[in-house]
């Protein structure tokens, strides 16, 4: 039996080294710069030009009856090619000036995404170039494909910056840098197998990571058994290296791969139907745009200036428990009722949220409800960005759902199942040491990680040094 394991672990080995190889060395960076190159929302809110609510002769109201949309949608007022735009999000989206009333054409002149990018950036257009339009995704925009047509433009900057404008939208959607693309191939692209040649072939590319990291986790495991059966065999040279870092970093080895496997979602395992589908209607109720009045720019002024906000950038018209409500984004995110005009100071009932909750749920049995003033396991965020306070809601339904509501924007924000708590533990912990006790301390966390990558580098280019030795050694090989 020890036999065939050492057999296996040894041509698991040769086909898969360079795979943990680049796993593990692209985990080190990964620790430091996270995933693909990104145009985040607080960057993109940064770049939008400030509303001219002197310009918006449209209510929201005159805006969807023109855009002819049978069904409703998202619907905001922001900046767009330098007029004031509503935009309508209904499964495509629509833009109509709040200035004239005029519909946004689709499609996009090369002018006219110079245009656009240079307000992103603040530079004139001339300073830019027009490299193409993508009707295909390139490496940068693989899962941007619903956003095609898009214009990448270089700024010619010393950041070498690149940026991809929508035509649909009419919005910079990515911006790309030479550091951040450099990063992305030495991070990001190596550990996901993210390159545009098989990422592009959907289905492809998850059988590969799945075979890889199911195979690597079998070799791994091999791996760890035979750490605790060959511990009396005395390994000389690369051999013993490569014994004694698997000994130390082995399990990791297991951990992380099994982990990553366990991303793509076998089987659809953490699928299961959750209570409270209806619950985020419930608790906005009917959008009622005729509540909304014309735009006053002297009362939005005001707003700014008290509201501590700043210039007021995007706003989202909702509602909130059957009342109509702005959703204002400016240096920060507030919600305001329409009248008075004013930045809600105190959270909505939670026993008025609960009601409605309960309501949405469809009969879903309630097991218990708590008011969380800070994070708890599954509901959290590390630079703290997820609201606070937060309604939680625990159902006895077959799922063992939990949801999590805002109880100053009265919006569902996350909704776990008890498979996708397992799977918490299971994929983020393990792969990421998404663990209480040291994910919180960056620092701490930062330097565990890249030592154990580090090992993990170390053991796998010791295994792609024995593999090689053991190719050059078999028959096709010998008269080379």
């Amino acid at each position: 039996m020890r036999k065939w394991l050492i057999l296996g672990h040894r041509w698991l080995g040769v086909l898969l080294g360079l795979f943990f190889l680049l796993w593990f060395a692209s985990g080190i960076v990964m620790v430091f710069t996270g995933g693909m190159p990104e145009l985040s929302p607080r960057d993109r809110l940064d770049h939008l030009p400030p509303i001219d609510f002197a310009r918006v002769r449209l209510t929201p109201l005159e805006a969807v009856r023109r855009s002819a949309l049978t069904r409703g949608g998202r619907l905001s007022l922001l900046t767009i090619q330098g007029r004031p735009a509503y935009r309508i999000e209904s499964g495509r989206v629509v833009t109509i000036f709040a200035d004239t009333g005029e519909r946004r054409n689709d499609g996009m002149e090369d002018e006219e995404a110079l245009a656009v990018a240079a307000s992103f950036l603040g530079v004139m257009p001339e300073s830019l170039r027009h490299v193409e339009v993508l009707d295909a995704p390139d490496q940068w925009t693989i899962e941007m494909g619903g956003d095609m047509p898009l214009h990448r433009i270089a700024a010619g900057d010393s950041a070498a910056t690149e940026l991809y404008v929508s035509e649909e939208s009419g919005e910079v959607v990515l911006a790309t840098t030479r550091r951040s693309r450099a990063l992305a191939w030495a991070g990001a692209i190596p550990h996901w197998l993210y390159l545009k040649a098989i990422r592009v072939h959907g289905a492809a590319w998850r059988q590969l990571v799945m075979w890889t990291s199911g195979l690597g986790t079998l070799s791994a495991a091999i791996g760890v058994a035979l750490a605790w059966t060959q511990y009396r065999v005395r390994y000389a040279g690369l051999l013993r290296w490569h014994y004694w870092t698997g000994a130390v970093v082995g399990i990791f080895a297991v951990t992380w791969v099994f982990s990553g496997w366990l991303s793509m979602e076998p089987a659809d395992w953490t699928t299961s139907e959750a209570a409270g589908a209806r619950v985020p209607q419930t608790l906005s109720g009917v959008l009622d745009l005729s509540r909304y009045p014309a735009f006053d720019p002297g009362a939005w002024a005001e707003f700014s200036r008290t509201s501590g906000i700043g210039a007021v950038k995007e706003l989202e018209f909702r509602s909130a428990l059957d009342d109509p409500v702005y959703v204002v984004r400016g240096t920060r995110t507030v919600i305001a009722p329409v009248a008075p005009l004013r930045v809600r100071p105190d959270p909505f009932p939670a026993v008025e949220i609960v009601a409605r909750v309960v309501r949405g749920a469809g009969g879903a049995p309630l097991a218990s409800t708590d008011v969380l003033t800070g994070y708890d396991s599954y509901y959290y965020d590390r630079t703290g960005e997820a609201p606070l306070p937060a309604l939680r809601v625990k159902f006895a339904d077959p799922a063992s759902t939990w949801l999590y509501v805002d109880l100053r924007f009265a919006q569902v924000r996350a909704s776990f199942t008890r498979r996708e708590r397992i799977n918490r533990w299971l994929y983020h912990g393990l792969h990421d040491l998404d663990f209480p006790f040291l994910y919180g301390n960056r620092l701490v966390w930062s330097a565990v990680l890249v030592v154990l990558c580090a090992g993990g580098t170390m053991l796998s280019a010791i295994g792609v040094m024995l593999g090689w030795r053991r190719v050059r050694r078999t028959r096709p090989f010998a008269r080379l």
